[in-house]
């Protein structure tokens, strides 16, 4: 079964002008040869390019940051960095935080966020914006859809937001992962959480 196939088949309801796309951790650091590497990015990258070339000025992006060291890192991260220590400032090439292209080129200014954390919601700025623009909506894409897509899109379902995960724009380096979230996981939440193609939300979101 392919990435694509996940989605149901099911019209989306409108999308209004309050919404954004979240284009979660679609980084260098990802996409290459790395001990992190996910290669089905290069199958959704198409279909979120797509959603940020017809929204250019409402898509977010976040960027997965990493510390200087593992002493530098809070609580139990700094078990997970001593692990992943080829991932932290002190052997890291700066670049592999970087988006890929041509999203990095579609990106308008302020609209990239870090976060050293899961969920983009641990970044102040963005829940700033968020309130500030009197956002309704956000529409979910990237990586990985068990981890980062995951942990931020709970976040934004606590908080009360419309949320819709783009099934055809998201993956994982683990498949079995994937699958298990977009089939069983987001699926018990119905009321609350909305499963669609690319398709399904350009032809959706109004201006």
């Amino acid at each position: 079964m392919t990435i694509a196939s996940l989605a149901p088949p099911t019209p989306l309801a409108e999308v209004g002008p309050r919404a954004f796309h979240l284009c979660i951790d679609m980084q260098r650091i990802f996409a290459e040869p790395t001990e992190w590497h996910t290669p089905s990015m290069a199958a959704i990258l198409p279909n979120i390019v797509r959603l940020a070339e017809a929204r250019p000025e409402a898509t977010l992006y976040s960027r997965f940051t990493v510390p200087a060291n593992a002493v530098s890192a809070t609580g139990r991260w700094q078990a997970y960095y001593e692990r992943w220590s080829m991932f932290t400032g002190e052997t890291m090439d700066p670049g592999l935080i970087d988006l890929v292209e041509p999203l990095g080129r579609l990106a308008v200014p302020g609209s990239v966020y870090d976060k050293p954390t899961y969920s983009l919601f641990e970044a102040s700025a963005f829940v700033d914006r968020l309130a500030a623009e009197g956002t309704d909506t956000l529409l979910f894409t990237g990586v990985e859809t068990d981890v980062c897509v995951l942990a931020t899109l709970l976040a934004a379902v606590d908080r009360g937001f419309r949320v819709v995960a783009v099934a055809d724009a998201l993956t994982s380096s683990s498949e079995a992962s994937h699958r298990a979230v977009l089939d069983l996981v987001l699926p018990r939440m119905p009321d609350q959480i909305e499963i669609a193609t690319t398709d399904a939300v350009l032809a959706a979101w109004r201006e």
